[in-house]
């Protein structure tokens, strides 16, 4: 985690993955995240996969170095309490991360008639309005379509959540921007993320829609084959499955020299009028046949020795490893990587976890923090934030508005 935001405070009120990883870029920036929760926690603090505690893995990766306070969101003095907290004064503040719907009690214009300079950054599902996941927006898209073997029939959802993922760093970015221009113009707004709009952006960013909206072709499927492009899965002689990838001209003849395939390669390219080095688009139109010379070779050699090699050449590639492999293999994966900590989460476990990707050099690089105890921060937050007296943080404890950790969790169990 880094201090470039230090100062900097936002509050989140959101469940899932897009709005909650929008909060943790900026915790991993410096920023303070205060994030509000119901007593008892929302509903993805049980989501899989779970801890032997019964406390989810998921919700303390997305939300470490957070503070939490719990409050009955049901009840009217607790709604107050969390659009307070919203809107708390200060220079720095007045930025609300959320995927409440739009008409809820935490709605913009409700907001700002308490703040009128607040920046709200709302995750949405589908842009016109519709309910939708990362799952139903990601089948209307067409990539599962183009997913898989080209024998299958049926679709095939990608495991990874590729759309809340870029949803939570769209929105990231959003805010950021309109922060700044606040500070020109003194002025708050309302800003939309719709995963629908995230999807089909991509789709435009990376061709998809010019290549099928001109053809009026879709794309077929080409099974773990690079698209427009040599990569594919290969077997070495002692059973290990990698990735072979050349893009680039150097990736390409690195590769060839490794696998002493100039000979054979120069025949293909005589027989096919082509240039592999210099044709990207070549190497996929004829990668049956490239793909069969490369496994010859690759099956005859042992991992170790294509391995060094490969390095040497600049060769682009990886070895596939379950997540269990790559935490016992990959450095990168490790707290070899500075990125990774060893550090006790509220689960009960400890594990490493991971601050910010990027390397900012003359920032200050602060440890990682876990994700907080549901509630562990209310009454510094209600004192704090809001300016409320320990007699009313007692009040509203009393009176089951609010909860510390001990209640908040209790509540759910019960």
């Amino acid at each position: 985690m880094y201090d470039l935001l230090k100062g900097f405070r936002i509050v989140e009120g959101a469940s899932f993955i897009a709005a909650p990883l929008c909060g943790l870029t900026f915790v991993q920036l410096g920023a303070d995240v205060i994030r509000f929760d119901p007593i008892g926690g929302g509903p993805d603090f049980y989501r899989w996969p779970l801890a032997p505690s019964g406390l989810s893995f998921y919700w303390e990766g997305l939300n470490k170095g957070k503070r939490s306070i719990a409050i009955d969101l049901a009840r009217p003095e607790g709604r107050e309490i969390a659009a307070t907290l919203v809107a708390a004064p200060g220079p720095q503040g007045g930025y609300f991360v959320t995927n409440y719907p739009t008409g809820s009690f935490l709605s913009h214009e409700r907001l700002r008639a308490r703040r009128s300079d607040l920046i709200t950054v709302r995750v949405t599902g589908s842009s016109d309005g519709r309910n939708a996941l990362d799952y139903t927006v990601n089948c209307a898209a067409g990539y599962p379509q183009m997913t898989g073997p080209p024998d299958a029939s049926e679709p095939i959802n990608h495991v990874l959540p590729a759309w809340d993922i870029a949803a939570g760093l769209t929105a990231a970015v959003s805010l950021l921007a309109a922060a700044h221009s606040r500070t020109v113009n003194k002025q708050g707004r309302e800003i939309h993320v719709p995963l629908s709009n995230v999807a089909f952006g991509v789709l435009s960013m990376l061709g998809n829609i010019g290549e099928v909206a001109i053809s009026g072709q879709d794309r077929p499927r080409y099974g773990n084959a690079l698209f427009g492009s040599f990569g594919r899965e290969f077997r070495t002689a002692d059973g290990r499955c990698i990735m072979i990838v050349a893009i680039t001209r150097r990736q390409w003849t690195g590769l060839i020299h490794v696998l002493n395939l100039e000979a054979e390669i120069a025949a293909a390219e005589q027989r096919h009028g082509v240039n592999f080095a210099t044709n990207e688009g070549a190497r996929f139109i004829h990668r049956e046949e490239l793909f069969a010379l490369v496994q010859e070779r690759v099956t005859a050699s042992h991992f170790e020795n294509l391995a060094e090699a490969f390095d040497h050449h600049a060769v682009c590639w990886g070895e596939y490893h379950t997540v269990r492999e790559a935490l016992q293999k990959d450095f990168r994966l490790s707290v070899a990587n500075p990125m990774f900590e060893h550090i006790s989460h509220p689960s009960g476990e400890t594990y490493i976890a991971a601050g910010f990707p990027g390397n900012l050099p003359g920032a200050k690089r602060a440890p990682v923090r876990p994700a907080p105890r549901l509630g562990a921060h209310t009454d510094e937050i209600l004192a704090a934030e809001l300016g409320l007296p320990e007699g009313e943080i007692g009040r509203l404890h009393d009176a089951g508005i609010v909860a510390g950790p001990e209640q908040a969790l209790a509540n759910r169990q019960n």
